[in-house]
């Protein structure tokens, strides 16, 4: 067991997540507060074989990952909030030709250029929303060092199992602190490879759902020739306006975020089974909720913490499990308010949601949330 402690900074947790995890290419523009990202992979990833590029904007970077992820390699981009504006007509692509990807999105304060390098937490719903139409989406978002190294890795895991592109969120704060990372702790992470064709070329189907929805995906340049369309396609890739292959192509790329979320959603909580009221926080803001349920419970209230880890799908199962004992959540989030209304949608009228906002890019202090809660 490697018993080997490191004090790293959250942006390089991703880059060892994500160099652990396979990747091989790496396509990006600098942007605070992610750039230590691209720094450290221009460096690193060519040394191991890799490709670094930078490009010259947010939208060609991701469209180089998804040319990189066609070819065979792992990819990956990262960004923060203007750029990954940038990126959404790529992601819509990426997620309707079932392209492997992986997207960090390092928030800080907007709207627009904003505030560069300070925190917020204004992409949730960008995140789920920011591209039209009904595609699968997952976003994971880390509240440690650690959680940056393990979720980037998870992050590429299930791009790679169902063939989506995966979002990982951070911070502004949890990307530049720097903690102890055991790596005892995180070791043994399992990764994992896309599915490969198990037919030769002229038999492969490059769209045909297996029993999971997800169609086995064979590299461009290995003797395997098919047709990739941002157009509704039926299973050979070729474009069709046909009803039923359309409804066929998106219900299966619903389904398999969908029917997998038991594998694919994850959460925390903290001194939930007795607690009349909880607060529903992720990122920085559940570290100061923490603190704050340690410190109401000394008061001899009885609060407890739910942190979703999975943002998308939203962990509405697990929230909802808490109810009825449960008579208020408190919602706080560096934002005009986003996740309340994911909080609200799984609650519904059976209790009461207090959102409590802060558009300042200043992070909650436990005992504002203490004030809150009382």
């Amino acid at each position: 067991m490697n018993k080997e402690i490191l004090f790293i900074q959250g942006n390089s947790a991703v880059v060892r997540g994500a160099l652990d995890a396979g990747l091989k290419f790496f396509a990006g523009y600098p942007i605070t507060p992610s750039t230590e990202i691209a720094e450290e992979l221009s460096m690193e990833l060519p040394r191991r074989g890799g490709t670094f590029i930078q490009m010259e904007d947010e939208l060609a970077s991701l469209a180089a990952v998804i040319g990189a992820s066609l070819a065979g390699a792992k990819a990956m981009t990262a960004t923060s909030g203007p750029g990954f504006s940038l990126m959404q007509e790529n992601l819509g692509f990426a997620a309707m030709t079932e392209v492997p990807c992986v997207i960090v999105n390092v928030m800080r304060g907007g709207p627009s250029t904003g505030l560069p390098t300070s925190p917020s937490q204004s992409d949730i719903m960008q995140a789920r929303w920011g591209s039209h139409g009904d595609r699968p989406v997952v976003v994971m978002y880390g509240s440690s060092v650690a959680e940056c190294y393990s979720l980037t890795i998870r992050a590429f895991n299930i791009s790679e199992q169902y063939r989506i592109p995966v979002i990982l969120l951070l911070d502004e704060i949890v990307a530049h602190m720097r903690e102890k990372m055991d790596l005892s702790i995180v070791e043994g992470v399992p990764v994992i490879e896309r599915r490969r064709p198990a037919v030769p070329p002229q038999e492969y189907r490059p769209f045909e759902g297996g029993p999971d929805g997800v169609p086995p995906m064979a590299d461009f340049g290995e003797g395997y020739r098919y047709h990739v369309t941002g157009l509704t396609h039926d299973e050979m890739g070729m474009p069709t306006n046909d009803p039923a292959e359309t409804s066929r192509l998106i219900d299966r790329l619903m389904g398999k975020v969908r029917n997998n979320t038991g594998e694919i959603v994850l959460a925390e909580k903290f001194l939930c089974d007795d607690a009349k009221t909880v607060i529903v926080a992720c990122g920085a803001v559940a570290r100061s909720a923490r603190d704050a349920v340690r410190m109401l419970r000394k008061k001899g209230a009885s609060v407890g913490l739910f942190r979703p880890v999975t943002i998308w799908p939203f962990p509405r199962r697990q929230l909802a499990e808490l109810l009825p004992g449960v008579n208020k959540f408190i919602v706080p989030e560096m934002n005009a308010g986003q996740l309340v209304y994911a909080v609200e949608r799984a609650v519904g009228c059976r209790a009461q949601t207090v959102s409590v906002t802060r558009t300042s890019s200043e992070l909650f202090h436990p005992e504002e949330i203490v004030a809150a809660a009382l």
